[in-house]
């Protein structure tokens, strides 16, 4: 059996296609979006985050697993930012479908900060620290991603005093006075399950990364 056909060795591939994607889909969202100041506040995380990756993977690269996910909320985040997260057509169609009150693309948003970065937490913590194995490794993700969702909140509060009306399409709060606890919930809960769902798929990617990069030493 030849290296690249070891089910242990991870498709380097891979991460060249996310990236790809991601160059392509953000240069779509940018094309006449509702709010171009909204997009940019949506969107610097990958205007900053792609790059940040990029420059730093020959010296850490990612599992394909992060990758992807990495991608996937890029794709989510480009959407919210391309249309403003309270009226994204398909989150419309999901409120008319099933009689909410409100545009839930914005939770769905929020949930997805918790679930990716639980997985970048994990990541990180599992090869640059002593916790890869630990019982804390799980409850300090969760705790990590948390954090993460209650600074990006404050930071939506200082776009709101700064902007003041301005920023009501970046801070999509739907009128919901509770939008700011609900978005750390879905943080959470995103976090929880990400920890829940994917910590088993992580081991065997970070074990088959490990692979690679002895192989390629």
């Amino acid at each position: 059996m030849t290296a690249l056909a070891h089910p242990a060795v991870p498709d380097r591939r891979l991460p060249a296609l996310f990236a790809a994607l991601v160059v392509v889909a953000l240069a779509v969202s940018a094309w006449g979006p509702k709010d171009r100041t909204t997009w940019f506040l949506e969107t610097v995380w990958v205007l900053v985050g792609l790059p940040l990756v990029v420059f730093a993977w020959r010296r850490f690269p990612l599992t394909n697993l992060l990758c992807g996910l990495l991608a996937a909320h890029a794709l989510v985040l480009m959407v919210g930012g391309h249309w403003t997260y309270a009226e994204v057509p398909a989150g419309d169609w999901v409120r008319d479908t099933f009689g909410l009150d409100r545009n839930p693309y914005d939770r769905f948003g929020h949930l997805m900060q918790g679930f990716v970065p639980a997985v970048l937490v994990r990541e990180l913590l599992c090869r640059t620290s002593p916790l890869r194995g630990s019982r804390w490794l799980a409850p300090l993700t969760v705790c990590a991603c948390l954090a993460f969702s209650a600074v990006f909140e404050m930071l939506e509060w200082l776009a709101a005093v700064v902007g003041g009306q301005a920023a009501d399409a970046f801070l999509a709060t739907q009128g919901d006075v509770w939008d700011t606890q609900w978005d750390m919930f879905c943080a959470l809960i995103g976090a929880t399950l990400s920890v829940l769902l994917l910590s088993r798929v992580h081991d065997r990617a970070l074990a088959g990364l490990a692979d690679a990069e002895r192989r390629t030493a």
